[in-house]
């Protein structure tokens, strides 16, 4: 099982946010946003938006810090990325 996550660099709401994302399935990535303590809501697509306040801890709890190019090589490469225009 392994979750990755990129540095809080994007903006939105007053925060920083990172994206958490699983190259395996979407099952285990909720299953890791639920330990997290995120909520459904932050899913978006085809990865969990994370604030920044909680970056550490999803590092704690097992999440490999990688790039934002990365996540999405590995989006693709596992067959799990979905483009803005598939919304499910």
């Amino acid at each position: 099982m392994t979750l990755y996550i990129d540095p809080p660099v994007w903006p939105g709401h007053g925060r920083m946010w990172s994206h958490l994302i699983s190259d395996v399935s979407y099952d285990e990535l909720h299953a890791f946003a639920a330990r997290l303590g995120a909520p459904a809501r932050a899913f978006d697509r085809d990865h969990y938006d994370v604030p920044s306040t909680s970056y550490g801890d999803a590092v704690r709890l097992g999440a490999v810090e990688a790039s934002s190019k990365e996540l999405v090589r590995l989006l693709v490469g596992a067959g799990l990325r979905r483009p803005k225009h598939e919304r499910p």
